[in-house]
Protein backbone atom coordinates (compact mmCIF):
# COMPACT_ATOMS: atom_id res chain seq x y z
CA UNK A 1 0.00 0.00 0.00
CA UNK A 2 1.31 3.47 -0.85
CA UNK A 3 1.19 5.86 2.09
CA UNK A 4 2.24 9.43 2.71
CA UNK A 5 4.37 9.26 5.80
CA UNK A 6 4.00 11.77 8.57
CA UNK A 7 0.45 12.94 7.79
CA UNK A 8 -2.98 11.92 8.90
CA UNK A 9 -4.77 9.40 6.67
CA UNK A 10 -7.43 11.89 5.75
CA UNK A 11 -4.75 14.28 4.52
CA UNK A 12 -3.17 11.57 2.44
CA UNK A 13 -6.31 10.32 0.78
CA UNK A 14 -8.02 11.53 -2.34
CA UNK A 15 -11.63 11.35 -3.47
CA UNK A 16 -10.62 8.80 -6.09
CA UNK A 17 -8.88 6.58 -3.54
CA UNK A 18 -11.08 6.41 -0.47
CA UNK A 19 -10.02 5.12 2.92
CA UNK A 20 -6.92 7.24 3.33
CA UNK A 21 -4.83 5.55 0.65
CA UNK A 22 -3.26 7.34 -2.24
CA UNK A 23 -3.38 6.04 -5.78
CA UNK A 24 -0.61 3.53 -6.37
CA UNK A 25 0.88 1.81 -9.37
CA UNK A 26 0.12 -1.83 -10.12
CA UNK A 27 2.14 -4.00 -7.69
CA UNK A 28 4.18 -7.09 -8.62
CA UNK A 29 3.98 -6.19 -12.31
CA UNK A 30 7.67 -6.57 -13.09
CA UNK A 31 10.59 -8.75 -11.96
CA UNK A 32 14.37 -8.32 -11.76
CA UNK A 33 15.04 -8.81 -15.47
CA UNK A 34 12.17 -6.50 -16.36
CA UNK A 35 13.59 -3.68 -14.21
CA UNK A 36 17.04 -4.26 -15.70
CA UNK A 37 15.66 -4.13 -19.25
CA UNK A 38 13.74 -0.92 -18.52
CA UNK A 39 16.88 0.72 -17.11
CA UNK A 40 19.23 -0.51 -19.84
CA UNK A 41 16.72 0.63 -22.47
CA UNK A 42 17.12 4.21 -21.23
CA UNK A 43 20.86 3.88 -21.84
CA UNK A 44 20.03 2.66 -25.40
CA UNK A 45 23.25 0.71 -26.15
CA UNK A 46 23.05 0.97 -29.94
CA UNK A 47 22.25 4.68 -29.81
CA UNK A 48 25.04 5.29 -27.28
CA UNK A 49 27.53 3.38 -29.39
CA UNK A 50 26.67 4.58 -32.91
CA UNK A 51 25.65 8.08 -31.80
CA UNK A 52 28.40 8.88 -29.28
CA UNK A 53 31.52 6.81 -29.96
CA UNK A 54 32.28 8.24 -33.46
CA UNK A 55 32.09 11.77 -32.02
CA UNK A 56 34.28 10.78 -29.03
CA UNK A 57 36.89 9.30 -31.37
CA UNK A 58 36.90 12.22 -33.81
CA UNK A 59 36.61 15.19 -31.45
CA UNK A 60 37.10 13.83 -27.92
CA UNK A 61 39.81 11.53 -26.58
CA UNK A 62 40.45 9.67 -29.84
CA UNK A 63 41.23 5.98 -29.47
CA UNK A 64 40.83 6.44 -25.69
CA UNK A 65 37.02 6.38 -26.00
CA UNK A 66 36.73 2.84 -24.54
CA UNK A 67 38.92 3.94 -21.64
CA UNK A 68 36.45 6.79 -21.03
CA UNK A 69 33.72 4.20 -20.60
CA UNK A 70 35.95 2.30 -18.17
CA UNK A 71 36.48 5.41 -16.04
CA UNK A 72 32.77 6.31 -16.16
CA UNK A 73 31.79 2.77 -15.15
CA UNK A 74 33.98 2.91 -12.05
CA UNK A 75 32.63 6.33 -11.02
CA UNK A 76 29.00 5.33 -11.60
CA UNK A 77 29.47 2.05 -9.76
CA UNK A 78 30.74 4.01 -6.75
CA UNK A 79 27.73 6.34 -7.03
CA UNK A 80 25.42 3.32 -7.26
CA UNK A 81 26.76 1.90 -3.98
CA UNK A 82 25.24 4.79 -2.02
CA UNK A 83 22.17 4.97 -4.24
CA UNK A 84 21.34 1.29 -3.72
CA UNK A 85 21.98 1.54 0.02
CA UNK A 86 19.18 4.09 0.23
CA UNK A 87 16.95 2.08 -2.12
CA UNK A 88 16.94 -0.70 0.49
CA UNK A 89 15.20 1.66 2.93
CA UNK A 90 12.93 3.78 0.73
CA UNK A 91 10.73 2.58 -2.13
CA UNK A 92 8.97 5.28 -4.11
CA UNK A 93 8.26 5.86 -7.77
CA UNK A 94 9.68 9.37 -7.24
CA UNK A 95 13.22 7.90 -6.98
CA UNK A 96 15.54 10.93 -6.70
CA UNK A 97 12.62 13.09 -5.52
CA UNK A 98 11.89 10.76 -2.62
CA UNK A 99 15.52 10.00 -1.78
CA UNK A 100 16.59 13.65 -1.66
CA UNK A 101 13.47 14.67 0.28
CA UNK A 102 14.39 12.17 3.00
CA UNK A 103 18.10 13.02 2.96
CA UNK A 104 18.32 16.77 2.41
CA UNK A 105 14.80 17.84 3.31
CA UNK A 106 11.56 18.58 1.48
CA UNK A 107 12.74 21.87 -0.05
CA UNK A 108 15.78 20.32 -1.73
CA UNK A 109 13.59 17.33 -2.59
CA UNK A 110 11.02 19.39 -4.49
CA UNK A 111 13.73 21.31 -6.37
CA UNK A 112 15.40 18.04 -7.34
CA UNK A 113 12.07 16.42 -8.21
CA UNK A 114 11.24 19.23 -10.61
CA UNK A 115 14.70 19.04 -12.17
CA UNK A 116 14.51 15.26 -12.61
CA UNK A 117 11.00 15.51 -14.07
CA UNK A 118 12.16 18.22 -16.44
CA UNK A 119 15.15 16.14 -17.54
CA UNK A 120 13.06 13.11 -18.45
CA UNK A 121 10.40 15.27 -20.06
CA UNK A 122 12.93 16.72 -22.53
CA UNK A 123 14.75 13.41 -23.07
CA UNK A 124 11.76 11.91 -24.88
CA UNK A 125 11.53 14.57 -27.63
CA UNK A 126 15.33 14.42 -27.91
CA UNK A 127 15.11 10.70 -28.68
CA UNK A 128 12.21 11.33 -31.04
CA UNK A 129 14.62 13.55 -32.97
CA UNK A 130 17.31 10.91 -33.36
CA UNK A 131 14.71 8.17 -34.02
CA UNK A 132 13.26 10.24 -36.86
CA UNK A 133 16.75 10.85 -38.26
CA UNK A 134 17.65 7.15 -38.22
CA UNK A 135 14.27 6.20 -39.72
CA UNK A 136 14.31 8.68 -42.62
CA UNK A 137 17.96 7.90 -43.43
CA UNK A 138 17.57 4.12 -43.36
CA UNK A 139 14.35 4.14 -45.36
CA UNK A 140 15.91 6.35 -48.03
CA UNK A 141 19.14 4.31 -48.20
CA UNK A 142 17.50 0.91 -48.37
CA UNK A 143 14.17 1.52 -50.14
CA UNK A 144 14.52 4.92 -51.82
CA UNK A 145 11.45 6.24 -50.00
CA UNK A 146 11.65 9.85 -48.84
CA UNK A 147 9.35 10.16 -45.82
CA UNK A 148 9.30 13.45 -43.83
CA UNK A 149 10.87 13.08 -40.38
CA UNK A 150 7.84 14.49 -38.58
CA UNK A 151 5.79 11.44 -39.71
CA UNK A 152 8.10 9.21 -37.68
CA UNK A 153 7.89 11.64 -34.78
CA UNK A 154 4.10 11.25 -34.71
CA UNK A 155 4.49 7.46 -34.86
CA UNK A 156 6.84 7.38 -31.88
CA UNK A 157 4.59 9.67 -29.84
CA UNK A 158 1.68 7.28 -30.44
CA UNK A 159 3.69 4.15 -29.56
CA UNK A 160 5.02 5.67 -26.34
CA UNK A 161 1.61 6.91 -25.21
CA UNK A 162 0.04 3.51 -25.85
CA UNK A 163 2.77 1.65 -23.96
CA UNK A 164 2.37 3.77 -20.84
CA UNK A 165 -1.44 3.57 -20.89
CA UNK A 166 -1.45 -0.24 -20.70
CA UNK A 167 1.10 -0.47 -17.90
CA UNK A 168 4.75 -1.29 -17.33
CA UNK A 169 4.40 -5.00 -18.14
CA UNK A 170 3.38 -4.19 -21.74
CA UNK A 171 6.26 -1.75 -22.17
CA UNK A 172 8.60 -4.33 -20.64
CA UNK A 173 7.70 -7.00 -23.19
CA UNK A 174 8.28 -4.67 -26.13
CA UNK A 175 11.54 -3.33 -24.69
CA UNK A 176 12.87 -6.86 -24.08
CA UNK A 177 12.52 -7.65 -27.79
CA UNK A 178 13.96 -4.35 -29.00
CA UNK A 179 16.86 -4.39 -26.54
CA UNK A 180 17.77 -8.01 -27.20
CA UNK A 181 18.04 -7.45 -30.95
CA UNK A 182 20.20 -4.31 -30.74
CA UNK A 183 22.55 -5.90 -28.19
CA UNK A 184 22.84 -9.01 -30.38
CA UNK A 185 23.96 -7.16 -33.52
CA UNK A 186 26.54 -5.07 -31.64
CA UNK A 187 27.81 -8.18 -29.88
CA UNK A 188 28.02 -10.02 -33.24
CA UNK A 189 30.35 -7.33 -34.59
CA UNK A 190 32.49 -7.21 -31.45
CA UNK A 191 32.80 -10.97 -31.01
CA UNK A 192 33.60 -11.43 -34.73
CA UNK A 193 36.45 -8.92 -34.48
CA UNK A 194 37.77 -10.70 -31.39
CA UNK A 195 37.55 -14.14 -33.02
CA UNK A 196 39.44 -12.87 -36.09
CA UNK A 197 42.37 -11.80 -33.96
CA UNK A 198 41.44 -8.19 -33.31
CA UNK A 199 41.44 -6.52 -36.70
CA UNK A 200 44.12 -5.59 -39.29
CA UNK A 201 46.79 -4.85 -36.66
CA UNK A 202 45.77 -7.50 -34.16
CA UNK A 203 44.81 -6.80 -30.56
CA UNK A 204 46.01 -3.43 -29.30
CA UNK A 205 45.37 -2.26 -25.77
CA UNK A 206 45.79 1.48 -26.13
CA UNK A 207 41.99 2.00 -26.37
CA UNK A 208 41.43 0.48 -22.90
CA UNK A 209 44.43 2.08 -21.19
CA UNK A 210 42.82 4.40 -18.57
CA UNK A 211 45.56 6.98 -19.18
CA UNK A 212 44.24 7.51 -22.72
CA UNK A 213 40.84 8.57 -21.37
CA UNK A 214 42.53 11.85 -20.44
CA UNK A 215 44.27 12.47 -23.77
CA UNK A 216 43.16 13.51 -27.23
CA UNK A 217 41.66 16.60 -28.82
CA UNK A 218 39.28 17.19 -25.91
CA UNK A 219 39.44 14.65 -23.10
CA UNK A 220 36.70 16.48 -21.20
CA UNK A 221 34.33 16.11 -24.15
CA UNK A 222 35.07 12.40 -24.46
CA UNK A 223 34.49 11.78 -20.75
CA UNK A 224 31.24 13.75 -20.81
CA UNK A 225 29.89 11.66 -23.69
CA UNK A 226 30.83 8.51 -21.77
CA UNK A 227 28.76 9.60 -18.78
CA UNK A 228 25.97 10.78 -21.10
CA UNK A 229 25.77 7.21 -22.47
CA UNK A 230 24.54 5.97 -19.06
CA UNK A 231 21.84 8.57 -18.44
CA UNK A 232 18.75 6.80 -17.14
CA UNK A 233 20.39 3.83 -15.40
CA UNK A 234 19.10 5.14 -12.06
CA UNK A 235 15.53 4.74 -13.33
CA UNK A 236 15.52 1.32 -11.65
CA UNK A 237 14.28 2.99 -8.45
CA UNK A 238 11.21 4.36 -10.26
CA UNK A 239 9.88 0.84 -10.73
CA UNK A 240 10.15 -0.09 -7.06
CA UNK A 241 6.41 0.15 -6.40
CA UNK A 242 5.66 -2.03 -9.43
CA UNK A 243 8.34 -4.66 -8.82
CA UNK A 244 8.40 -7.85 -6.81
CA UNK A 245 10.38 -7.56 -3.55
CA UNK A 246 11.78 -4.11 -4.43
CA UNK A 247 14.22 -3.91 -1.51
CA UNK A 248 16.16 -6.77 -3.12
CA UNK A 249 15.36 -6.23 -6.79
CA UNK A 250 16.13 -2.50 -7.14
CA UNK A 251 19.68 -2.58 -5.68
CA UNK A 252 20.54 -5.67 -7.77
CA UNK A 253 19.03 -4.21 -10.94
CA UNK A 254 20.93 -0.94 -10.49
CA UNK A 255 24.34 -2.58 -10.11
CA UNK A 256 23.63 -5.01 -12.97
CA UNK A 257 22.68 -2.05 -15.18
CA UNK A 258 25.80 -0.06 -14.33
CA UNK A 259 28.32 -2.89 -14.58
CA UNK A 260 26.62 -4.83 -17.37
CA UNK A 261 26.22 -1.78 -19.59
CA UNK A 262 29.76 -0.66 -18.73
CA UNK A 263 31.45 -3.92 -19.71
CA UNK A 264 29.39 -4.00 -22.92
CA UNK A 265 30.28 -0.39 -23.84
CA UNK A 266 34.00 -0.95 -23.23
CA UNK A 267 34.11 -4.19 -25.22
CA UNK A 268 32.04 -3.01 -28.20
CA UNK A 269 33.79 0.37 -28.58
CA UNK A 270 37.22 -1.32 -28.20
CA UNK A 271 36.44 -3.92 -30.87
CA UNK A 272 35.02 -1.26 -33.21
CA UNK A 273 38.26 0.72 -32.99
CA UNK A 274 40.70 -2.18 -33.41
CA UNK A 275 38.40 -3.74 -36.01
CA UNK A 276 39.20 -0.71 -38.18
CA UNK A 277 42.74 -0.26 -36.87
CA UNK A 278 43.53 2.59 -34.47
CA UNK A 279 44.56 5.25 -37.02
CA UNK A 280 41.95 4.04 -39.51
CA UNK A 281 39.25 4.31 -36.80
CA UNK A 282 40.03 7.99 -36.26
CA UNK A 283 39.86 8.56 -40.04
CA UNK A 284 36.50 6.75 -40.30
CA UNK A 285 34.99 8.61 -37.34
CA UNK A 286 36.13 11.94 -38.79
CA UNK A 287 34.74 11.24 -42.27
CA UNK A 288 31.48 12.45 -43.78
CA UNK A 289 29.94 9.13 -42.65
CA UNK A 290 31.11 8.65 -39.04
CA UNK A 291 28.96 5.53 -38.69
CA UNK A 292 31.60 3.84 -40.83
CA UNK A 293 33.43 3.30 -37.54
CA UNK A 294 30.87 0.56 -36.84
CA UNK A 295 29.72 -0.31 -40.35
CA UNK A 296 33.23 -1.11 -41.65
CA UNK A 297 34.11 -3.87 -39.16
CA UNK A 298 30.53 -5.15 -39.22
CA UNK A 299 30.61 -5.56 -43.01
CA UNK A 300 34.12 -7.02 -43.04
CA UNK A 301 33.79 -9.52 -40.20
CA UNK A 302 30.05 -10.30 -40.16
CA UNK A 303 28.67 -9.41 -43.60
CA UNK A 304 26.83 -6.66 -45.46
CA UNK A 305 23.51 -8.05 -44.30
CA UNK A 306 24.50 -7.17 -40.74
CA UNK A 307 25.05 -3.53 -41.70
CA UNK A 308 21.51 -3.38 -43.11
CA UNK A 309 20.18 -4.98 -39.93
CA UNK A 310 22.18 -2.60 -37.77
CA UNK A 311 20.61 0.39 -39.51
CA UNK A 312 17.12 -0.90 -38.70
CA UNK A 313 18.12 -1.69 -35.12
CA UNK A 314 19.40 1.86 -34.68
CA UNK A 315 15.78 2.86 -35.32
CA UNK A 316 14.27 0.36 -32.90
CA UNK A 317 16.97 1.07 -30.31
CA UNK A 318 16.19 4.78 -30.24
CA UNK A 319 12.49 3.89 -30.08
CA UNK A 320 13.15 1.70 -27.03
CA UNK A 321 15.15 4.46 -25.39
CA UNK A 322 12.45 7.06 -26.02
CA UNK A 323 9.79 4.72 -24.65
CA UNK A 324 11.80 4.14 -21.48
CA UNK A 325 12.25 7.89 -20.99
CA UNK A 326 8.52 8.39 -21.57
CA UNK A 327 7.80 5.92 -18.77
CA UNK A 328 10.28 7.69 -16.47
CA UNK A 329 8.81 11.12 -17.15
CA UNK A 330 5.26 9.86 -16.56
CA UNK A 331 6.26 8.34 -13.21
CA UNK A 332 7.96 11.51 -12.01
CA UNK A 333 4.89 13.54 -13.00
CA UNK A 334 2.70 11.01 -11.22
CA UNK A 335 4.86 11.12 -8.07
CA UNK A 336 4.59 14.90 -7.88
CA UNK A 337 0.90 14.81 -8.77
CA UNK A 338 -0.32 12.31 -6.20
CA UNK A 339 1.25 14.34 -3.40
CA UNK A 340 -0.68 17.41 -4.48
CA UNK A 341 2.26 19.72 -5.18
CA UNK A 342 -0.60 21.58 -6.83
CA UNK A 343 -4.06 20.41 -5.61
CA UNK A 344 -5.37 20.04 -9.16
CA UNK A 345 -2.56 17.61 -10.00
CA UNK A 346 -3.75 15.11 -7.41
CA UNK A 347 -7.00 14.71 -9.34
CA UNK A 348 -5.30 14.47 -12.73
CA UNK A 349 -1.71 13.25 -13.23
CA UNK A 350 -1.69 11.85 -9.68
CA UNK A 351 -4.25 9.18 -10.61
CA UNK A 352 -3.67 5.67 -11.92
CA UNK A 353 -5.70 3.65 -14.40
CA UNK A 354 -8.37 1.61 -12.55
CA UNK A 355 -7.61 -1.52 -14.59
CA UNK A 356 -3.97 -1.32 -15.68
CA UNK A 357 -2.58 0.47 -12.60
CA UNK A 358 -0.58 2.75 -14.91
CA UNK A 359 0.06 6.51 -14.64
CA UNK A 360 -2.11 6.95 -17.73
CA UNK A 361 -2.97 10.64 -17.35
CA UNK A 362 0.64 11.55 -16.59
CA UNK A 363 1.62 9.56 -19.69
CA UNK A 364 -0.80 11.53 -21.84
CA UNK A 365 0.45 14.80 -20.34
CA UNK A 366 4.02 13.79 -21.25
CA UNK A 367 2.91 13.00 -24.80
CA UNK A 368 1.37 16.46 -25.15
CA UNK A 369 4.49 18.19 -23.81
CA UNK A 370 6.74 16.17 -26.14
CA UNK A 371 4.51 16.98 -29.11
CA UNK A 372 4.63 20.70 -28.28
CA UNK A 373 8.44 20.67 -28.01
CA UNK A 374 8.83 18.73 -31.26
CA UNK A 375 6.47 21.16 -33.02
CA UNK A 376 8.37 24.17 -31.62
CA UNK A 377 11.72 22.87 -32.88
CA UNK A 378 10.16 21.99 -36.24
CA UNK A 379 8.70 25.49 -36.61
CA UNK A 380 12.07 26.95 -35.66
CA UNK A 381 13.61 25.01 -38.56
CA UNK A 382 15.81 22.83 -36.36
CA UNK A 383 17.22 19.61 -37.75
CA UNK A 384 15.81 16.61 -35.81
CA UNK A 385 19.33 15.40 -34.99
CA UNK A 386 21.72 18.35 -34.79
CA UNK A 387 19.03 20.63 -33.39
CA UNK A 388 16.36 18.72 -31.50
CA UNK A 389 18.33 15.69 -30.25
CA UNK A 390 21.59 17.41 -29.38
CA UNK A 391 20.18 20.52 -27.71
CA UNK A 392 17.52 18.74 -25.65
CA UNK A 393 19.90 15.93 -24.66
CA UNK A 394 22.45 18.43 -23.33
CA UNK A 395 19.73 20.33 -21.48
CA UNK A 396 18.31 17.20 -19.86
CA UNK A 397 21.73 15.75 -19.06
CA UNK A 398 22.81 18.87 -17.17
CA UNK A 399 19.62 18.74 -15.08
CA UNK A 400 19.92 15.04 -14.24
CA UNK A 401 23.64 15.29 -13.36
CA UNK A 402 22.88 18.02 -10.82
CA UNK A 403 20.18 15.80 -9.31
CA UNK A 404 22.54 12.80 -9.18
CA UNK A 405 25.09 14.87 -7.28
CA UNK A 406 22.40 16.01 -4.83
CA UNK A 407 21.28 12.40 -4.39
CA UNK A 408 24.79 11.34 -3.34
CA UNK A 409 24.90 14.01 -0.66
CA UNK A 410 21.37 13.04 0.40
CA UNK A 411 22.64 9.50 1.08
CA UNK A 412 25.33 10.94 3.35
CA UNK A 413 22.79 13.01 5.29
CA UNK A 414 20.16 10.26 5.46
CA UNK A 415 22.40 7.65 7.04
CA UNK A 416 23.91 10.20 9.40
CA UNK A 417 20.41 10.90 10.78
CA UNK A 418 18.72 7.52 10.29
CA UNK A 419 19.42 3.79 10.54
CA UNK A 420 22.70 3.81 12.50
CA UNK A 421 22.64 0.01 12.25
CA UNK A 422 23.06 0.32 8.47
CA UNK A 423 25.85 2.91 8.45
CA UNK A 424 29.05 1.76 6.74
CA UNK A 425 32.31 3.61 6.22
CA UNK A 426 32.28 2.88 2.47
CA UNK A 427 28.68 2.21 1.41
CA UNK A 428 27.05 5.16 3.18
CA UNK A 429 29.95 7.62 3.50
CA UNK A 430 32.98 7.24 1.22
CA UNK A 431 31.11 5.98 -1.86
CA UNK A 432 28.37 8.66 -1.88
CA UNK A 433 30.96 11.37 -1.10
CA UNK A 434 33.18 10.33 -4.02
CA UNK A 435 30.11 9.84 -6.23
CA UNK A 436 28.72 13.28 -5.45
CA UNK A 437 32.01 15.07 -6.07
CA UNK A 438 32.53 13.10 -9.29
CA UNK A 439 29.05 14.05 -10.53
CA UNK A 440 29.79 17.72 -9.86
CA UNK A 441 33.00 17.23 -11.85
CA UNK A 442 30.99 15.86 -14.78
CA UNK A 443 28.71 18.92 -14.60
CA UNK A 444 31.84 21.08 -14.92
CA UNK A 445 32.94 18.98 -17.90
CA UNK A 446 29.56 19.53 -19.53
CA UNK A 447 29.52 23.29 -18.95
CA UNK A 448 33.08 23.70 -20.24
CA UNK A 449 32.44 21.56 -23.34
CA UNK A 450 28.85 22.51 -24.21
CA UNK A 451 29.79 24.38 -27.35
CA UNK A 452 31.84 21.51 -28.75
CA UNK A 453 29.19 18.94 -27.79
CA UNK A 454 26.51 20.95 -29.61
CA UNK A 455 28.49 21.03 -32.86
CA UNK A 456 26.66 23.12 -35.46
CA UNK A 457 24.27 24.37 -32.75
CA UNK A 458 27.06 25.86 -30.64
CA UNK A 459 25.60 29.35 -31.11
CA UNK A 460 22.01 28.34 -30.34
CA UNK A 461 20.05 30.39 -27.83
CA UNK A 462 18.75 27.15 -26.31
CA UNK A 463 22.32 26.03 -25.64
CA UNK A 464 23.34 29.37 -24.16
CA UNK A 465 20.25 29.37 -21.95
CA UNK A 466 20.76 25.77 -20.75
CA UNK A 467 22.56 26.50 -17.44
CA UNK A 468 20.08 29.29 -16.70
CA UNK A 469 17.06 27.11 -17.42
CA UNK A 470 18.37 24.47 -14.99
CA UNK A 471 19.09 27.13 -12.36
CA UNK A 472 15.64 28.73 -12.74
CA UNK A 473 13.83 25.38 -12.34
CA UNK A 474 15.85 24.54 -9.21
CA UNK A 475 15.30 28.03 -7.76
CA UNK A 476 11.59 27.79 -8.57
CA UNK A 477 11.36 24.51 -6.67
CA UNK A 478 13.08 26.03 -3.64
CA UNK A 479 10.85 29.11 -3.75
CA UNK A 480 7.63 27.11 -4.07
CA UNK A 481 8.61 24.72 -1.29
CA UNK A 482 9.37 27.72 0.94
CA UNK A 483 5.96 29.16 0.10
CA UNK A 484 4.23 25.87 0.98
CA UNK A 485 6.15 25.62 4.23
CA UNK A 486 4.82 29.02 5.31
CA UNK A 487 1.35 29.08 3.78
CA UNK A 488 0.34 25.41 3.38
CA UNK A 489 2.32 23.34 5.92
CA UNK A 490 0.07 20.28 5.46
CA UNK A 491 0.88 20.13 1.76
CA UNK A 492 4.55 20.83 2.48
CA UNK A 493 4.58 17.86 4.86
CA UNK A 494 3.64 15.54 1.99
CA UNK A 495 6.58 16.44 -0.25
CA UNK A 496 8.59 13.35 -1.10
CA UNK A 497 6.89 11.33 1.61
CA UNK A 498 4.77 8.89 -0.40
CA UNK A 499 6.43 5.51 0.04
CA UNK A 500 5.46 1.90 -0.32
CA UNK A 501 4.46 1.01 3.24
CA UNK A 502 5.33 -2.67 3.20
CA UNK A 503 8.87 -1.93 2.02
CA UNK A 504 9.64 1.07 4.24
CA UNK A 505 12.05 0.37 7.07
CA UNK A 506 11.14 2.49 10.07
Amino acid sequence: MAVQEGVAPEAAGTPEAPGGAVHRLKPNAIGLLGVVFMAVATAAPITAMTGNVPFMVSAGNGIGAPASYLVAMVVLAIFAVGFTSMAKHITSTGAFYGFISYGLGRTAGLASGLLATFAYVVFEPALIGIFSTFATGTLKDQTGLDVPWWAFAVLMLAVNATGTWFGVSVAEKLLVVLLATEVTILAAMAVSVALHGGGPHGFTFGPVNPVNAFKGTSAGLGLFFAFWSWVGFESTAMYGEESRDPKKIIPKATMISVLGVGVFYVFVSWMAIIGNGESEAVTAASSSNPLALFFNPTEHYVGHWAVDVMQWLMITGSLACGMAFHNCAARYMYALGREGVLPSLQRTIGRTHPQHGSPHIAGLAQTVVSAVLIAAFWLAGKDPYTGTYVLLAILGTMAILVVQAACSFAVLAYFRKNHPESRHWFKTFTAPLIGGLAMLGVVVLLVSNMGAAAGTESGSLVLKATPWIVAVIAAGGVAYATYLKRRAPQRYALLGRTVLEETKER
